[in-house]
């Protein structure tokens, strides 16, 4: 096929117009065209008073050869696909089924993918079915009363499950895995629009029916999804996993194991401790922390779109700053159309996310605002240079965030904070927040360094987005879970260095950043597998009771 790129649309145009355009770019009458595919739709809002759509299209004619030979323009190539594939080299199987542990991106993807190819895996979570886990953070929006192993945190799908369902990321791919994992999506029922938006995205209410399908194709392959299944001790033989021990219903099982992917999530406090006790190599890594800033969808479309914030959907934005003291500031996550939640996972410490549906509705546009912070910080704020140290420093300023709003998401005008004080009034920007949320004063629970970086950062942000230093703009503390405070350290077999058949997966393990960056992490697992294991040749083993 053939490739047009940079192929510019106005906002109001129809398919024929877009078949016409590209008979015109290749000279063609449009009946002549056979198919046309589209790679890549964005917006182009560089200069706010013409904004229009951009395409990237794929288009088959015939005599394709021909043509390429006389095209001189270098908007117009020939089309280059890479297609995801995998190859099993493995010699001889597993002895026992793989068990993967955590249900989120990485862990569903590998789980997905191993059963595909007959594998049979057995995926646990320590937290609940997605239909299940709905009402479960429901009640706790509404009570404040939290369940420490089904939460915003924990459960099928889970910490993407309650958030925008952002399906872009930075990571470079060549092995065709990114379009591999959003193909899986749309086959799983999410928007077909994925597959070329460019920037796109889910939403939290499309993300849960998403992976109760994929969880069901799971079983229909053959294997096992068990929930309220918490891993707590691994045991080793001659420098491999030999075992586990899981938890269901307060009481332990042991299960034979000699494949174990380590799918655990940024949240999961009590198994890095477990594994920093058993003295798997684990190592600090730098994360970032800040709080969530609210501001009123329009103006954020207005400023970004100007007049034509009509026509289109709710803008985003993306913002980032170097402070005086040579720290990056930067905007996360951005929810356009969403909400702040109350994403805590441990009882006696409050941390906030962002979320929105797939229509992004709602009258707020929120986003992290975030300042990274280092080993070397943390480590010298907590006296204390274990690789956990991170996982320490975030705690200690959730407790801090908790005991500042009373057990509600402490909450403040960004010209109280600018001032000094504890907010008393809400302004004309009213929070959309889920669960309970109370004024107060956010250097109570942030590191004085910390939100100094914080006002030069909004400060700056409003010199590209007018509006954004609002004084009543409303911030929420404390976003602390951007990404894990730790990395479990693998070879290039992708096991751990420390133990083999211990594969470490995932956002968790300090190896994504993401929805699909973890995704794709989980289909790395997944070919690391292929290469070392044939599927397990006893098919009458049982799985976890």
């Amino acid at each position: 096929m053939i490739r047009i790129s940079q192929l510019k649309l106005p906002l109001h145009h129809t398919k024929e117009q877009l078949r016409f355009e590209v008979a015109q770019k290749l000279q063609k009458q449009p009946e002549e065209l056979l198919e046309i595919i589209i790679r890549k739709k964005s917006i182009d809002a560089r200069k706010k008073e013409e904004i229009y759509y951009s395409y990237t299209v794929d288009v088959a004619i015939k005599k394709e050869a021909q043509f390429l030979q006389r095209n001189k323009k270098k908007t117009i190539t020939k089309a280059e696909y890479t297609s995801y594939h995998y190859e099993k080299k493995a010699d001889r199987p597993m002895k026992y089924r793989p068990i993967i542990v955590g249900c989120g991106p990485a862990g569903l993807f590998c789980t997905y993918y191993l059963a595909k190819c007959g594998y049979r895996p057995i995926l646990i979570e320590r937290g609940e079915a997605v239909e299940n886990r709905i009402k479960t953070v429901e009640t706790f929006w509404k009570t404040g009363i939290l369940n420490p192993e089904s939460n915003v945190q924990f459960g099928e799908g889970g910490a993407g499950t309650f958030s925008d369902g952002k399906l872009n990321t930075m990571v470079k791919d060549s092995a065709g895995r990114i379009e591999e994992v959003l193909k899986t999506f749309v086959e799983h029922g999410a928007p077909e629009e994925i597959l070329y938006i460019n920037k796109p995205h889910i939403g939290t209410d499309f993300l849960q029916n998403i992976v109760k399908n994929m969880r069901e194709h799971i079983l229909s392959l053959g294997g096992e999804v068990k929930f309220g299944t918490k891993l707590t001790e691994i045991h080793v033989k001659d420098n491999a996993v030999s075992s586990i021990v899981v938890e269901k219903k307060k009481e332990l099982q042991e299960l034979p194991c000699d494949t174990l992917i380590l799918a655990i999530g940024h949240s999961a406090r009590d198994t890095f401790e477990q594994l920093y006790q058993s003295k798997i190599k684990i190592e600090a890594k730098s994360f970032a922390i800040g709080v969530r800033i609210e501001h009123n969808q329009e103006m954020i479309s207005r400023q970004q779109y100007k007049s034509a914030f009509y026509d289109l959907a709710p803008a985003d934005y993306k913002l980032t700053h170097t402070c005086t003291d040579k720290r990056g500031v930067y905007t996360f996550c951005m929810c356009p159309g969403g909400f702040v939640v109350n994403a805590s996972s441990e009882n006696g410490r409050l941390v906030v996310n962002g979320m929105s549906n797939h229509a992004r509705e709602g009258k707020n546009a929120n986003s992290a605002v975030v300042v990274t912070v280092t080993p070397d910080d943390f480590m010298k704020e907590m006296k204390n240079n274990s690789p956990l140290c991170g996982m320490y420093y975030q705690r200690k300023w959730e407790e801090l965030a908790y005991k500042t709003g009373q057990g509600a998401v402490p909450i403040q005008l960004f010209g109280d904070l600018l001032e000094g004080k504890r907010s008393v009034t809400i302004g004309h920007i009213l929070p959309q927040i889920c669960g309970n949320y109370r004024l107060a004063d956010l250097s109570e629970c942030l590191p004085k360094a910390i939100i100094l970086d914080l006002i030069e950062g909004i400060t700056a942000f409003d010199r590209k987005i007018t509006g954004f230093a609002d004084e009543e703009a409303v911030l929420s503390g404390v976003e602390m879970r951007t990404s894990s405070p730790i990395r479990i350290v693998r070879d290039e077999s992708y096991q751990s260095i420390s133990l083999k058949g211990l594969y470490p997966c995932g956002e968790g393990a300090g190896y994504a950043g993401g929805i699909t960056s973890a995704a794709v992490d989980g289909l790395k697992i997944f070919e690391a597998i292929l290469k070392y294991r044939l599927p397990p040749v006893n098919t009458k083993e049982k799985g976890i009771k």
